[in-house]
Protein backbone atom coordinates (compact mmCIF):
# COMPACT_ATOMS: atom_id res chain seq x y z
CA UNK A 1 0.00 0.00 0.00
CA UNK A 2 1.13 3.34 -0.70
CA UNK A 3 -0.31 6.87 -0.41
CA UNK A 4 -2.31 6.86 -3.44
CA UNK A 5 -3.34 3.29 -2.46
CA UNK A 6 -4.62 4.23 1.06
CA UNK A 7 -8.56 3.44 0.94
CA UNK A 8 -10.99 5.46 2.62
CA UNK A 9 -12.57 3.21 5.46
CA UNK A 10 -15.51 3.42 8.13
CA UNK A 11 -15.41 6.50 10.38
CA UNK A 12 -15.36 6.15 14.23
CA UNK A 13 -17.01 7.48 16.81
CA UNK A 14 -17.54 10.67 17.82
CA UNK A 15 -14.78 12.94 20.19
CA UNK A 16 -15.24 13.29 23.84
CA UNK A 17 -14.20 16.07 25.73
CA UNK A 18 -12.08 14.73 28.71
CA UNK A 19 -10.73 18.06 30.42
CA UNK A 20 -13.27 20.46 32.25
CA UNK A 21 -11.85 22.72 35.01
CA UNK A 22 -14.44 25.52 36.39
CA UNK A 23 -14.06 27.71 39.58
CA UNK A 24 -16.60 30.19 41.04
CA UNK A 25 -14.92 32.76 42.54
CA UNK A 26 -15.98 34.75 45.71
CA UNK A 27 -15.56 37.99 47.02
CA UNK A 28 -12.79 38.06 50.12
CA UNK A 29 -13.80 39.43 53.39
CA UNK A 30 -11.33 41.77 54.77
CA UNK A 31 -10.25 41.39 58.68
CA UNK A 32 -7.95 43.26 60.82
CA UNK A 33 -4.14 41.17 61.61
CA UNK A 34 -4.94 40.60 64.97
CA UNK A 35 -8.49 38.65 64.85
CA UNK A 36 -9.05 35.60 65.67
CA UNK A 37 -7.89 32.84 62.71
CA UNK A 38 -10.65 31.72 60.14
CA UNK A 39 -10.91 27.95 59.80
CA UNK A 40 -12.92 25.63 57.21
CA UNK A 41 -12.03 27.58 54.31
CA UNK A 42 -10.68 24.52 52.20
CA UNK A 43 -13.45 23.59 49.10
CA UNK A 44 -11.57 20.61 47.71
CA UNK A 45 -8.17 18.93 47.05
CA UNK A 46 -7.25 17.99 43.01
CA UNK A 47 -4.58 15.37 42.32
CA UNK A 48 -2.59 16.75 39.30
CA UNK A 49 -0.61 14.01 37.31
CA UNK A 50 1.95 14.42 34.32
CA UNK A 51 4.25 11.93 32.09
CA UNK A 52 7.40 11.34 32.11
CA UNK A 53 10.09 9.15 30.17
CA UNK A 54 9.38 6.77 33.10
CA UNK A 55 5.49 6.67 32.77
CA UNK A 56 2.82 8.78 34.91
CA UNK A 57 3.55 10.33 37.95
CA UNK A 58 0.67 12.42 40.79
CA UNK A 59 3.25 14.99 41.07
CA UNK A 60 1.31 17.92 43.04
CA UNK A 61 -2.26 18.39 44.52
CA UNK A 62 -3.96 21.61 44.11
CA UNK A 63 -5.99 22.69 47.13
CA UNK A 64 -9.04 24.77 46.30
CA UNK A 65 -9.98 27.80 48.69
CA UNK A 66 -13.14 29.43 48.90
CA UNK A 67 -11.61 33.00 48.53
CA UNK A 68 -7.76 34.19 47.06
CA UNK A 69 -5.30 33.21 49.12
CA UNK A 70 -1.79 35.16 49.36
CA UNK A 71 1.33 33.12 47.85
CA UNK A 72 3.02 35.28 50.79
CA UNK A 73 5.29 32.97 53.51
CA UNK A 74 3.87 29.71 51.75
CA UNK A 75 6.80 27.42 52.61
CA UNK A 76 7.02 23.56 51.87
CA UNK A 77 5.85 23.42 55.62
CA UNK A 78 2.86 24.38 55.59
CA UNK A 79 1.07 21.95 54.26
CA UNK A 80 1.83 17.94 54.23
CA UNK A 81 0.64 15.20 51.72
CA UNK A 82 0.43 11.52 53.50
CA UNK A 83 3.28 8.94 52.65
CA UNK A 84 5.16 11.85 49.96
CA UNK A 85 7.45 14.36 50.60
CA UNK A 86 6.75 18.14 49.89
CA UNK A 87 9.03 20.20 47.72
CA UNK A 88 7.46 23.68 46.86
CA UNK A 89 4.33 25.57 47.95
CA UNK A 90 2.78 28.67 46.29
CA UNK A 91 -0.62 29.93 45.29
CA UNK A 92 -2.02 30.04 41.54
CA UNK A 93 -5.42 31.86 39.82
CA UNK A 94 -5.61 28.26 38.38
CA UNK A 95 -4.96 24.23 39.11
CA UNK A 96 -1.83 24.01 37.21
CA UNK A 97 1.60 23.48 38.47
CA UNK A 98 3.39 26.86 36.76
CA UNK A 99 6.88 29.00 37.53
CA UNK A 100 4.58 32.16 37.79
CA UNK A 101 2.46 32.08 40.93
CA UNK A 102 -0.21 34.09 41.73
CA UNK A 103 -2.37 34.81 43.94
CA UNK A 104 -5.45 32.99 43.61
CA UNK A 105 -7.98 30.21 45.42
CA UNK A 106 -5.27 27.54 44.33
CA UNK A 107 -2.33 26.30 46.53
CA UNK A 108 -0.46 24.28 44.68
CA UNK A 109 1.76 21.88 46.49
CA UNK A 110 4.33 19.89 44.63
CA UNK A 111 5.50 16.86 45.13
CA UNK A 112 9.19 14.96 44.84
CA UNK A 113 8.85 12.53 41.86
CA UNK A 114 11.10 9.96 43.20
CA UNK A 115 9.05 9.65 46.14
CA UNK A 116 7.89 5.63 45.87
CA UNK A 117 4.35 6.55 45.46
CA UNK A 118 5.15 8.76 42.78
CA UNK A 119 4.72 6.59 39.78
CA UNK A 120 0.89 5.74 38.34
CA UNK A 121 1.94 3.44 36.04
CA UNK A 122 2.65 -0.22 36.91
CA UNK A 123 3.64 -2.39 33.87
CA UNK A 124 4.45 -5.81 36.08
CA UNK A 125 0.83 -6.38 38.08
CA UNK A 126 2.49 -9.14 39.13
CA UNK A 127 4.94 -7.63 41.45
CA UNK A 128 4.25 -5.51 44.33
CA UNK A 129 2.52 -2.12 43.05
CA UNK A 130 2.21 1.13 44.68
CA UNK A 131 -1.74 0.26 45.43
CA UNK A 132 -4.38 -1.96 44.26
CA UNK A 133 -4.66 -2.71 40.89
CA UNK A 134 -7.23 -0.92 38.31
CA UNK A 135 -6.87 -2.96 35.46
CA UNK A 136 -9.78 -4.42 33.41
CA UNK A 137 -9.88 -8.08 32.89
CA UNK A 138 -8.63 -9.37 29.39
CA UNK A 139 -7.53 -12.53 27.58
CA UNK A 140 -4.84 -14.48 26.56
CA UNK A 141 -1.41 -15.73 28.26
CA UNK A 142 0.36 -13.22 30.80
CA UNK A 143 3.71 -12.01 28.94
CA UNK A 144 6.23 -13.29 30.83
CA UNK A 145 8.69 -10.89 32.47
CA UNK A 146 11.99 -10.20 30.78
CA UNK A 147 14.92 -11.19 31.85
CA UNK A 148 17.22 -8.49 33.58
CA UNK A 149 21.09 -9.96 31.99
CA UNK A 150 19.79 -11.90 28.93
CA UNK A 151 17.86 -9.54 26.32
CA UNK A 152 18.14 -11.66 23.32
CA UNK A 153 16.06 -14.61 24.64
CA UNK A 154 12.59 -15.04 22.76
CA UNK A 155 10.17 -12.11 23.42
CA UNK A 156 6.80 -12.02 24.36
CA UNK A 157 4.70 -14.99 22.43
CA UNK A 158 2.73 -13.44 19.68
CA UNK A 159 -1.18 -12.98 20.74
CA UNK A 160 -0.06 -13.01 25.08
CA UNK A 161 -1.29 -10.45 27.05
CA UNK A 162 0.09 -8.08 30.22
CA UNK A 163 -2.57 -6.33 31.83
CA UNK A 164 -0.50 -3.54 33.28
CA UNK A 165 -2.57 -1.08 35.31
CA UNK A 166 -3.04 2.64 36.01
CA UNK A 167 -2.98 3.21 39.87
CA UNK A 168 -5.58 6.19 40.84
CA UNK A 169 -4.30 9.27 41.99
CA UNK A 170 -4.85 10.19 44.91
CA UNK A 171 -3.89 11.88 47.84
CA UNK A 172 -4.65 13.34 51.68
CA UNK A 173 -3.29 16.77 52.54
CA UNK A 174 -3.08 18.89 55.44
CA UNK A 175 -2.87 22.66 56.18
CA UNK A 176 -0.34 22.46 59.02
CA UNK A 177 0.19 26.15 59.67
CA UNK A 178 -1.96 29.48 58.99
CA UNK A 179 -2.30 31.08 55.23
CA UNK A 180 -3.40 34.87 54.25
CA UNK A 181 -6.26 35.46 52.69
CA UNK A 182 -5.40 37.69 49.66
CA UNK A 183 -7.24 40.23 51.52
CA UNK A 184 -5.45 39.57 55.35
CA UNK A 185 -7.42 37.57 56.79
CA UNK A 186 -5.61 34.71 58.82
CA UNK A 187 -6.83 31.24 58.26
CA UNK A 188 -6.62 28.59 60.60
CA UNK A 189 -5.01 25.00 60.02
CA UNK A 190 -7.61 22.97 58.12
CA UNK A 191 -7.46 19.23 57.06
CA UNK A 192 -7.30 16.78 56.24
CA UNK A 193 -8.83 16.66 52.76
CA UNK A 194 -8.75 13.55 49.62
CA UNK A 195 -7.90 14.63 46.73
CA UNK A 196 -11.44 14.31 44.76
CA UNK A 197 -10.57 15.04 40.91
CA UNK A 198 -7.64 14.58 38.97
CA UNK A 199 -6.37 16.95 36.37
CA UNK A 200 -3.59 15.88 33.63
CA UNK A 201 -2.66 18.80 31.57
CA UNK A 202 -1.98 16.99 28.13
CA UNK A 203 -3.19 13.16 28.81
CA UNK A 204 -7.09 14.59 29.39
CA UNK A 205 -6.93 16.35 26.18
CA UNK A 206 -7.30 12.81 24.25
CA UNK A 207 -10.48 11.01 24.06
CA UNK A 208 -10.98 7.27 24.30
CA UNK A 209 -12.72 5.49 21.44
CA UNK A 210 -13.04 2.40 20.03
CA UNK A 211 -12.56 1.30 15.92
CA UNK A 212 -14.43 -1.71 15.08
CA UNK A 213 -12.44 -3.24 12.18
CA UNK A 214 -15.36 -4.39 9.51
CA UNK A 215 -12.81 -6.83 7.53
CA UNK A 216 -11.58 -8.78 10.01
CA UNK A 217 -13.92 -7.83 13.35
CA UNK A 218 -11.27 -7.00 15.25
CA UNK A 219 -12.23 -4.41 18.03
CA UNK A 220 -9.17 -2.15 19.02
CA UNK A 221 -9.26 0.96 20.97
CA UNK A 222 -7.41 3.72 21.15
CA UNK A 223 -6.83 7.43 22.29
CA UNK A 224 -7.43 10.12 19.67
CA UNK A 225 -5.73 14.28 20.14
CA UNK A 226 -7.69 16.62 17.93
CA UNK A 227 -5.48 20.26 17.22
CA UNK A 228 -6.82 22.53 19.50
CA UNK A 229 -9.11 24.80 16.98
CA UNK A 230 -9.22 21.96 14.59
CA UNK A 231 -10.40 23.47 10.96
CA UNK A 232 -12.28 20.77 8.91
CA UNK A 233 -10.98 23.32 5.96
CA UNK A 234 -7.31 22.37 6.83
CA UNK A 235 -5.63 19.79 6.23
CA UNK A 236 -3.55 18.14 9.07
CA UNK A 237 -0.35 15.37 9.58
CA UNK A 238 -1.14 12.73 11.92
CA UNK A 239 1.35 10.76 14.71
CA UNK A 240 0.76 7.42 15.23
CA UNK A 241 2.08 5.78 18.07
CA UNK A 242 2.44 1.87 18.80
CA UNK A 243 3.18 0.70 22.23
CA UNK A 244 5.69 -1.95 23.46
CA UNK A 245 4.59 -5.03 24.68
CA UNK A 246 4.70 -4.17 28.21
CA UNK A 247 1.26 -2.28 27.77
CA UNK A 248 -0.98 -4.64 25.76
CA UNK A 249 -4.07 -5.73 27.56
CA UNK A 250 -3.79 -2.02 29.49
CA UNK A 251 -6.54 0.00 30.01
CA UNK A 252 -7.23 2.66 27.35
CA UNK A 253 -5.14 5.14 28.36
CA UNK A 254 -1.89 2.78 29.33
CA UNK A 255 -0.14 3.82 25.54
CA UNK A 256 -0.79 7.92 27.18
CA UNK A 257 0.95 6.81 30.63
CA UNK A 258 3.41 4.74 30.01
CA UNK A 259 6.00 7.49 28.91
CA UNK A 260 6.28 10.12 26.61
CA UNK A 261 5.80 8.16 23.23
CA UNK A 262 2.16 9.71 22.66
CA UNK A 263 1.80 12.84 24.43
CA UNK A 264 4.66 14.34 23.73
CA UNK A 265 3.63 15.01 19.94
CA UNK A 266 0.38 16.64 22.12
CA UNK A 267 2.77 18.97 24.12
CA UNK A 268 1.33 22.93 24.28
CA UNK A 269 5.28 23.12 21.86
CA UNK A 270 4.50 20.66 19.52
CA UNK A 271 1.63 21.93 18.70
CA UNK A 272 2.56 24.95 18.03
CA UNK A 273 5.07 24.18 15.80
CA UNK A 274 2.88 21.02 13.95
CA UNK A 275 -0.65 21.12 14.72
CA UNK A 276 -1.51 17.48 14.23
CA UNK A 277 -3.56 14.59 15.21
CA UNK A 278 -2.03 12.20 17.35
CA UNK A 279 -3.50 8.45 17.47
CA UNK A 280 -2.41 5.77 19.98
CA UNK A 281 -3.62 2.24 19.53
CA UNK A 282 -4.24 0.30 22.87
CA UNK A 283 -4.27 -3.32 21.89
CA UNK A 284 -5.06 -6.56 23.65
CA UNK A 285 -2.11 -8.62 22.84
CA UNK A 286 1.30 -9.02 21.18
CA UNK A 287 1.25 -7.83 17.47
CA UNK A 288 4.19 -9.09 16.00
CA UNK A 289 6.84 -11.00 17.81
CA UNK A 290 10.32 -12.76 16.70
CA UNK A 291 8.98 -14.46 13.82
CA UNK A 292 8.34 -11.22 12.19
CA UNK A 293 4.58 -12.88 11.41
CA UNK A 294 1.91 -9.90 12.62
CA UNK A 295 -1.34 -10.65 13.86
CA UNK A 296 -4.70 -8.87 12.28
CA UNK A 297 -4.45 -6.06 14.40
CA UNK A 298 -1.14 -5.14 12.30
CA UNK A 299 -3.69 -4.26 9.01
CA UNK A 300 -6.40 -3.41 11.46
CA UNK A 301 -3.70 -0.29 13.00
CA UNK A 302 -3.78 0.84 9.29
CA UNK A 303 -7.61 0.27 8.91
CA UNK A 304 -7.89 3.26 11.74
CA UNK A 305 -5.60 5.09 9.93
CA UNK A 306 -8.26 4.71 6.51
CA UNK A 307 -10.94 5.27 9.01
CA UNK A 308 -9.88 8.44 10.46
CA UNK A 309 -8.60 10.01 7.54
CA UNK A 310 -12.33 9.77 6.38
CA UNK A 311 -13.88 11.36 9.13
CA UNK A 312 -11.09 14.15 9.31
CA UNK A 313 -9.57 16.51 7.12
CA UNK A 314 -5.92 14.74 7.34
CA UNK A 315 -3.49 15.38 4.81
CA UNK A 316 -2.91 11.43 3.54
CA UNK A 317 0.76 13.21 1.94
CA UNK A 318 1.74 13.49 5.93
CA UNK A 319 1.14 10.71 7.56
CA UNK A 320 4.15 9.57 10.65
CA UNK A 321 4.34 6.45 12.54
CA UNK A 322 6.47 6.28 15.63
CA UNK A 323 6.89 2.99 17.78
CA UNK A 324 9.03 1.39 20.66
CA UNK A 325 9.97 -2.09 20.47
CA UNK A 326 7.07 -4.14 19.70
CA UNK A 327 6.41 -0.79 18.10
CA UNK A 328 9.07 -0.41 16.74
CA UNK A 329 8.78 -3.02 14.74
CA UNK A 330 5.25 -2.75 13.43
CA UNK A 331 6.87 0.60 12.36
CA UNK A 332 9.75 -1.22 10.27
CA UNK A 333 6.88 -3.66 9.41
CA UNK A 334 4.69 -1.31 8.23
CA UNK A 335 7.38 0.90 5.86
CA UNK A 336 8.64 -2.07 4.41
CA UNK A 337 5.15 -3.61 3.57
CA UNK A 338 3.59 -0.06 2.35
CA UNK A 339 6.82 1.69 1.32
CA UNK A 340 5.75 5.46 0.87
CA UNK A 341 2.61 5.29 3.23
CA UNK A 342 4.13 7.18 6.20
CA UNK A 343 6.33 10.79 5.31
CA UNK A 344 8.65 9.74 7.76
CA UNK A 345 8.88 7.14 11.07
CA UNK A 346 10.46 7.48 14.48
CA UNK A 347 12.32 3.91 14.97
CA UNK A 348 13.23 3.35 19.01
CA UNK A 349 14.17 0.19 20.21
CA UNK A 350 13.38 -2.42 17.58
CA UNK A 351 14.63 -4.33 14.34
CA UNK A 352 12.97 -6.27 11.33
CA UNK A 353 14.85 -9.04 9.68
CA UNK A 354 17.53 -7.46 7.57
CA UNK A 355 17.25 -8.95 4.23
CA UNK A 356 13.68 -8.14 4.05
CA UNK A 357 15.02 -3.83 4.68
CA UNK A 358 15.64 -3.00 1.08
CA UNK A 359 12.48 -0.95 0.99
CA UNK A 360 13.93 1.18 3.76
CA UNK A 361 16.36 2.70 1.67
CA UNK A 362 13.67 5.41 0.01
CA UNK A 363 12.10 5.93 3.52
CA UNK A 364 12.72 8.83 5.98
CA UNK A 365 13.75 7.55 9.14
CA UNK A 366 15.02 8.46 12.62
CA UNK A 367 16.01 5.19 14.22
CA UNK A 368 17.38 5.68 17.97
CA UNK A 369 18.95 2.72 20.19
CA UNK A 370 21.46 1.96 22.99
CA UNK A 371 24.19 0.35 22.37
CA UNK A 372 23.56 -2.48 25.44
CA UNK A 373 20.76 -3.46 23.99
CA UNK A 374 21.73 -6.78 22.55
CA UNK A 375 18.94 -7.00 20.08
CA UNK A 376 17.83 -3.96 19.12
CA UNK A 377 21.53 -2.85 18.28
CA UNK A 378 22.96 -5.68 16.26
CA UNK A 379 19.60 -5.79 14.48
CA UNK A 380 19.09 -2.17 13.06
CA UNK A 381 23.20 -2.54 12.48
CA UNK A 382 22.26 -5.21 10.29
CA UNK A 383 19.00 -3.18 9.01
CA UNK A 384 21.37 0.33 8.08
CA UNK A 385 24.18 -2.28 6.20
CA UNK A 386 21.27 -3.67 3.87
CA UNK A 387 19.91 0.38 3.29
CA UNK A 388 23.04 1.75 2.08
CA UNK A 389 24.04 -1.79 0.15
CA UNK A 390 20.48 -0.03 -1.70
CA UNK A 391 21.45 3.04 -2.24
CA UNK A 392 20.48 4.83 1.31
CA UNK A 393 22.13 8.11 2.98
CA UNK A 394 22.68 7.23 6.08
CA UNK A 395 24.06 9.38 8.81
CA UNK A 396 25.32 7.77 12.24
CA UNK A 397 25.74 9.19 15.44
CA UNK A 398 26.39 7.98 19.18
CA UNK A 399 25.38 10.29 22.16
CA UNK A 400 25.15 9.81 26.09
CA UNK A 401 21.96 8.98 27.05
CA UNK A 402 22.21 11.37 29.86
CA UNK A 403 23.06 14.57 28.02
CA UNK A 404 21.20 17.66 28.73
CA UNK A 405 18.58 19.37 26.95
CA UNK A 406 21.35 21.66 25.27
CA UNK A 407 24.10 18.80 24.24
CA UNK A 408 20.75 17.16 22.60
CA UNK A 409 20.08 19.85 20.59
CA UNK A 410 23.57 20.50 19.47
CA UNK A 411 23.60 16.62 18.68
CA UNK A 412 20.54 16.97 16.61
CA UNK A 413 21.92 20.06 14.65
CA UNK A 414 24.85 18.02 14.14
CA UNK A 415 23.16 14.90 12.46
CA UNK A 416 20.85 17.35 10.61
CA UNK A 417 23.61 19.09 9.30
CA UNK A 418 24.41 16.05 6.57
CA UNK A 419 21.06 16.30 5.15
CA UNK A 420 20.35 12.82 4.90
CA UNK A 421 16.83 11.20 5.02
CA UNK A 422 18.20 8.57 7.28
CA UNK A 423 19.61 9.02 11.10
CA UNK A 424 21.09 6.62 13.03
CA UNK A 425 21.53 7.48 17.07
CA UNK A 426 22.87 4.75 19.37
CA UNK A 427 23.31 5.82 23.02
CA UNK A 428 26.23 4.65 24.92
CA UNK A 429 25.79 1.33 26.79
CA UNK A 430 25.01 2.22 30.59
CA UNK A 431 23.71 5.81 30.55
CA UNK A 432 20.00 4.98 29.87
CA UNK A 433 17.60 5.17 32.80
CA UNK A 434 17.70 2.27 35.37
CA UNK A 435 20.19 0.80 33.12
CA UNK A 436 21.04 -2.74 35.01
CA UNK A 437 22.20 -4.27 31.83
CA UNK A 438 19.87 -6.43 30.08
CA UNK A 439 16.40 -5.76 29.50
CA UNK A 440 16.70 -2.04 30.94
CA UNK A 441 19.12 -1.11 28.01
CA UNK A 442 16.09 -2.04 25.92
CA UNK A 443 13.55 -0.32 28.07
CA UNK A 444 15.23 2.57 29.12
CA UNK A 445 15.90 3.22 25.55
CA UNK A 446 12.28 5.12 25.31
CA UNK A 447 12.53 7.10 28.29
CA UNK A 448 15.32 9.28 26.59
CA UNK A 449 14.23 9.02 23.03
CA UNK A 450 10.99 10.76 23.14
CA UNK A 451 12.54 13.20 25.26
CA UNK A 452 14.49 15.31 22.62
CA UNK A 453 12.58 17.97 20.79
CA UNK A 454 14.76 18.24 17.92
CA UNK A 455 14.36 15.00 16.95
CA UNK A 456 10.44 15.37 17.00
CA UNK A 457 10.53 18.08 15.27
CA UNK A 458 12.82 16.62 12.34
CA UNK A 459 9.95 13.96 12.06
CA UNK A 460 7.27 16.35 11.80
CA UNK A 461 8.78 18.74 9.23
CA UNK A 462 8.97 16.16 7.04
Amino acid sequence: MNRRQFIYGGAGLGVTALLGSACASTKSGSASSSAPAAAGHIVRAIALTEVFGEGQKLNAVAVEFDGPISGSGLTASTFSVADRRVTRVYANANPAVTSAPTNGRFAIIELDGTDPKALLWNSNPGSTGPGPSSAAAGTGTSVPAAPATTPSVAGPPLGSTNHPVIETAKATVTQRTEIRSAGGQRWAPDGPVTTSGTIDPIVDKFAQRTFNDQSNRNILPYNLYVPEGYDHNKSYPVMLFMHDASVVGAPVKGPLVQGLGAVCWASPEDQKRQPCFVVAPTYPSVVVSDDYQPTTYFDTTLNLLDALAHEYSIDRSRLHATGQSMGAMMTLGMDIRHPGLFASSYVVAGQWPSEQAAPLARAKLWITVSQGDTKAYPGENAILGVVEQNGGRVTTATWDGRWTQPQFAAGVSEVESKNTPINYTSLLPGTVPATGGGASEHMGTWKVAYGIPGIRRWIMGS
